[in-house]
């Protein structure tokens, strides 16, 4: 014998059973839902990679070595400047070095004119004495340190100038 509270009991069941099932039913398709966006957006993003793969990557690969061979002509462009300012320096530094040669020279020519001019008694007697010759040594010393200290100046500004416009190329180069 079925009774009412049992049919009623039997019709809750299957009903929150179908209550049950259209819930799941909602899930999963909201779970679908969200599949089908991700799936979505990797099928754009490897549509995107494919593009890169079959044209980006090309112009990608032009353009390194474009700037590859750019790296290159700047590197060469820099030995060879380099190159050229190490023998303007040189260079330099063979004038300065001529220039006080010459220098000392007429300075010691000077001394001697000097010192044959006041070749009289006196001065042969001074000469005997080293007097007057310790005194031309001694201005001849202080020109001859002066002079040195005057190149070692000229040298490093030299020097400078040159490692400045070695900065300024190379930053010209990298422009």
């Amino acid at each position: 014998v079925v009774t009412r509270d049992d049919v009623e009991e039997s019709l809750k069941a299957v009903f929150q059973f179908v209550k049950d099932k259209e819930q799941l039913l909602q899930d999963v398709r909201s779970q679908i839902e969200e599949t089908k966006k991700i799936i979505s957006e990797k099928q754009r993003e490897r549509d995107y990679w494919l593009e890169y793969k079959n044209v980006g990557s090309k112009i990608h690969a032009e353009k390194i070595s474009s700037l590859e061979k750019d790296i290159a002509e700047v590197k060469n462009e820099l030995e060879r400047t380099e190159e050229y300012y190490r023998e303007a320096l040189k260079v330099v530094r063979e004038e300065n070095q001529n220039l006080f040669d010459r220098h000392m020279k007429l300075l010691s020519e000077e001394a001697l004119k000097n010192a044959v001019g006041y070749l009289d008694k006196h001065c042969r007697r001074e000469i005997e004495e080293n007097e007057w010759l310790k005194e031309e040594v001694k201005l001849y010393r202080k020109a001859h340190s002066d002079l040195e200290a005057s190149v070692q100046l000229l040298e490093e500004e030299n020097t400078s100038l040159v490692a400045k416009l070695i900065d300024i190329k190379l930053q010209h180069l990298r422009v």
